[in-house]
């Protein structure tokens, strides 16, 4: 099995909810191809680099995922065929990639879990400050 990492842009005009449903579609299709979905990152509505079909922006949604190598040709076929996907690029990690995309998805989970620990802190030092 490779390790794939697929990056797809969503057309703007779509509510949360069609995006997210968009994204569940893509993730059928993996799971349903046998593949095994690593991570998932919604990275929001986006500035275009340059217009792409008269839009400026696009939700960009990053995906990781193990699998055989006739899935990508199933999830890219997937794309071609919904309107709703302005661009998408999947390309296979080798083992540095691989080991560096692990690295990020462990930065950003200590990085949300020190998160909600450091917001009491903060609410205190104003409570003090206003005493």
């Amino acid at each position: 099995m490779n390790h794939y990492e697929t990056v797809f842009i969503l057309t703007p005009v779509l509510s949360d909810a069609q995006m997210k449903e968009a994204v569940e579609k893509f993730k059928t299709v993996l799971t349903d191809a046998g593949a095994t979905i690593v991570n998932e990152e919604n990275w929001g509505l986006r500035k275009l680099a340059y217009n792409i079909q008269k839009k400026s922006t696009g939700f960009y949604t990053l995906i990781e995922f193990d699998g055989e190598p006739t899935i990508v040709r199933t999830l890219e076929t997937a794309y071609r065929r919904d309107e709703r996907v302005l661009r998408f690029d999947t390309f296979r990690l080798d083992k540095y990639a691989a080991e560096y995309a692990i690295k990020r998805r462990n930065l950003k989970k200590a990085a949300k879990d020190e998160k909600p620990a450091e917001e009491p802190v903060a609410e205190q030092a104003e409570t003090e400050t206003n005493e």
